[in-house]
């Protein structure tokens, strides 16, 4: 089944839950009136980025007791949403979150795995991170969620690959770095590339969203694409500027793909563990 997929590329308020959460349903009305089926959202869409000692203060639980996060959830019951944000557990550890929501639920929430603390971040000393990557199922197909520096291990969309992911969803706050050393923006010339290979190799759709804007004096390049499981680039976004991209999705795709490059078929799962065990076994008597 076809299905509209929309990303929403644009700049929240560092700190600001009402005035994003104001900006986050206006982006929902303009995908509604592209008719978008499912919108994505950028991370920390409903705080901003580089929070520091603000991350309790915006924090919440993606429940329908949480009032903010009620009004996202009735939302999903029109197209479901990727929404990012900061989530507050039961014994106030703080996450950067991303969760899934359809049909007034949530249908899968993804806790940021890797925080990074090199060049422009400091993820770690704010942020508790995730332990768990599982695909989930959908309407639209078995998809999998990364945020941000998650995807800059390959073993991230392996694991969802492997766990029956044929939509990779990677939703970022990526600024922009390397512009002296590289004709282009060195950062976004990193990420084009990796995303590309991910879907040409693991014959997945990969779904990247980005945000733009200025934190701290830090710029988001946005550049948001979706790329189809020949490595082919579906839609793409700008640069440095807002916008709505909608891409038709045709999952028929993954049948074609699989058909010329069948490496999911082929995939020695088994003999990838085995030797992930060995090494493990020697470092420990090491």
């Amino acid at each position: 089944m076809k299905f509209t997929l929309a990303l929403a590329q644009y700049a929240p308020r560092l700190g600001d839950l009402t005035a994003n959460l104001e900006l986050a349903h206006a982006q929902i009305a303009a995908a509604r009136a592209a008719h978008a089926d499912l919108l994505v959202f950028p991370e920390l869409a409903l705080t901003g980025y580089y929070l520091k000692d603000l991350a309790p203060t915006v924090a919440m639980r993606p429940t329908h007791d949480d009032p903010h996060f009620a009004l996202l959830l009735e939302a999903s019951r029109e197209l479901d949403l990727v929404i990012s944000f900061v989530e507050q557990d039961a014994r106030y550890r703080y996450f950067i979150s991303a969760a899934y929501l359809a049909a007034g639920s949530v249908t899968h929430l993804h806790r940021k795995i890797y925080l990074p603390t090199y060049r422009l971040f400091d993820d770690a000393r704010f942020f508790a991170p995730g332990n768990a990557l599982r695909a989930f199922d959908t309407r639209f197909g078995r998809m999998g969620l990364l945020i941000c520096e998650d995807a800059w291990h390959i073993s991230s969309p392996y694991i969802l690959w492997q766990d029956g992911a044929d939509f990779l969803i990677d939703v970022s706050a990526g600024p922009g770095y390397g512009v002296a050393q590289h004709a282009e923006l060195g950062s976004a010339t990193s990420v084009a590339a990796f995303l590309r290979a991910y879907a040409e190799l693991l014959t997945t759709f990969v779904v990247f969203c980005n945000r733009t804007g200025v934190e701290d004096g830090i710029t988001f390049w946005g550049g948001s694409r979706v790329i189809a499981p020949n490595g082919e680039t579906l839609a793409l976004a700008p640069q440095f500027a807002d916008a709505l991209l909608v891409a038709e999705i045709d999952p028929d795709a993954l049948r074609r793909a699989r058909l010329q490059f069948p490496a999911l078929r082929d995939e020695q799962r088994e003999l990838v563990r085995r030797e992930l065990d060995r090494v493990a076994r020697l470092e420990l008597a090491r």
